[in-house]
């Protein structure tokens, strides 16, 4: 049920003058495929001085996961505040051609905003400037339309408003369906980025062979960000002259973990830790639990942000929803354990399931056969590290973690991420007593939530539906000659 209400004098967000809307603009800046590679959290050959500003300006959170490694099932999620495994949204590009409609009582977010006098948008360009993408990418279609507007001169008139705006940053320009033709995959922006990183100052993770072309793929990476950076530089400026930045909040924040090839797609944290930054605007008073310029460390859901958004506007979050309000007076209790799912991705069937607290992370592979290797035509042609990683492991030149990854993962994985940051050592058969209480706790933890949410996952889609996305994908990527030989 939703009710509506007007700040009272006893609102965590109270307006300081009465100049302005009754309810503060919201606007949702969208990063695609990011982890915390970002000067405001320690990142280094990156240059992100208006992020950086942002995130001084605002609150940092450290702790925040994606429900799931990519982007639709993620979407579907933070757009609904219900896990993507209980609304059957979970699978990547489903319901797109159905007459799938969302379980009762589920609404896109716009539409509960709508209902609260907002007006909504999903921008792409301001004037000249392309600032979005105006991506959606949801796993499902037949709710109606789900934004007022695209154009960013409506805002000010139509006030108060919720935006979206989907950085072009950072992603493959896998929009052009004739990727299967090109040698090379260019990136967005590509030409224009700043270079602040290069193959000889950039430090790729261990789990990666120390190779020309991971060096370079990793300075490539570095430096779309340098480039989503002036992006949002350019709103942020165009929000002040416009006399809308003091009125109105910002949240930054990524929809999945990093474009690398270890990266989207898997629940290591290189999947699914994402950044998030909220801004509050100075003509309103903050709101219970916001401290400017601070960071907070608890765990957080990317789910959250959406109970958290209907919060901010006045409206009392629904019942049965999933996602957690993090910020006011009314906020929720803390989350121990974040959750993520990864199942089918386009013709590529999994079922991965991952807990993430504050130290530690669990990751149960349902289906251990498969992993890392296995084929996913998109990642085969647009990553050039994983057919460089297939040569290197048939000629035998891996070894260490990069050869493990090249191999059948094991059905559970615990990390200590606070000492092993890039989730090297296994933990599940270690004989300490903390290690071994933890893994307990987390598999209950992943055993109950499985059960709470009704997590779909196990119930798998007809060969038939998975076939069409063999079809697809070899259009769009065509398909590798040792996938052929088999």
């Amino acid at each position: 049920m939703i009710i509506h209400f007007f700040p009272s004098c006893n609102s965590p967000w109270n307006k300081k003058d009465f100049q302005n809307p009754e309810k503060p603009n919201i606007i949702w800046i969208v990063a695609e495929n990011i982890k915390l590679d970002l000067g405001c959290y320690g990142a280094e050959n990156v240059h992100t001085p208006n992020i950086d500003r942002l995130a001084d300006h605002g609150m940092r959170y450290t702790h925040v996961f994606s429900t799931s490694p990519v982007c639709a099932p993620s979407r579907s999620a933070f757009m609904t505040g219900m896990y993507q495994t209980t609304t059957d949204t979970h699978n990547m590009r489903s319901h797109r051609d159905d007459d799938y409609r969302l379980p009762e009582g589920v609404r896109p977010i716009t539409h509960r905003l709508n209902d609260a006098g907002y007006y909504t948008a999903n921008i792409s360009t301001i004037g000249d400037s392309i600032v979005g993408t105006g991506k959606l990418d949801l796993n499902f279609v037949n709710e109606g339309l789900l934004y007022d507007t695209q154009d960013w001169n409506e805002l000010s008139a139509n006030q108060p408003f919720f935006a979206m705006i989907n950085t072009p940053e950072v992603e493959y320009d896998i929009y052009d369906r004739k990727t299967a033709e090109k040698e090379r995959v260019k990136w967005v922006g590509e030409d224009s980025h700043p270079q602040i990183a290069t193959p000889d100052n950039v430090n790729p993770p261990p789990y990666y062979p120390d190779h020309k072309i991971v060096r370079e793929e990793w300075a490539r990476y570095l430096n779309s960000i340098s480039g989503m950076d002036q992006r949002i530089g350019l709103i942020i400026r165009k929000l002040k002259e416009e006399g809308l930045f003091d009125n109105t909040v910002i949240m930054f924040f990524g929809d999945n973990g990093r474009l690398e090839a270890r990266g989207i797609h898997w629940l290591w944290d290189t999947g699914i830790h994402v950044p998030l930054i909220i801004s509050w605007p100075s003509e309103y008073d903050p709101p219970e639990g916001y401290s400017q310029g601070t960071e907070y460390h608890e765990v957080i859901s990317l789910l959250d942000i959406t109970a958290t958004t209907l919060s901010i506007a006045g409206i009392e979050k629904p019942e049965g929803m999933q996602s957690r309000i993090i910020l006011g007076g009314n906020k929720d209790l803390p989350r121990k354990y974040a959750f993520s799912a990864r199942d089918r991705i386009d013709e590529t069937v999994d079922w991965v399931r991952a807990v993430r607290g504050t130290k530690y992370h669990y990751i149960r592979n349902f289906l251990p056969d498969r992993g890392f290797p296995s084929l996913n035509r998109y990642k085969e042609k647009c990553f050039m590290v994983k057919p460089l990683m297939r040569e290197l492991y048939e000629l035998g030149r891996l070894s260490g973690p990069p050869a493990e990854l090249m191999q059948t993962p094991p059905a559970e994985l615990l990390y200590d991420t606070e000492n092993d940051p890039h989730e090297i050592n296994n933990l599940v058969n270690s004989d300490l007593p903390e290690h071994k209480r933890v893994l307990e706790e987390m598999r209950e933890a992943l055993d109950k939530w499985i059960v709470d949410t009704g997590d779909l996952g196990g119930q798998f889609e007809p060969d038939s539906l998975v076939a069409s996305f063999e079809i697809e994908m070899h259009e769009w990527f065509g398909t590798p000659e040792w996938y052929k030989l088999k």
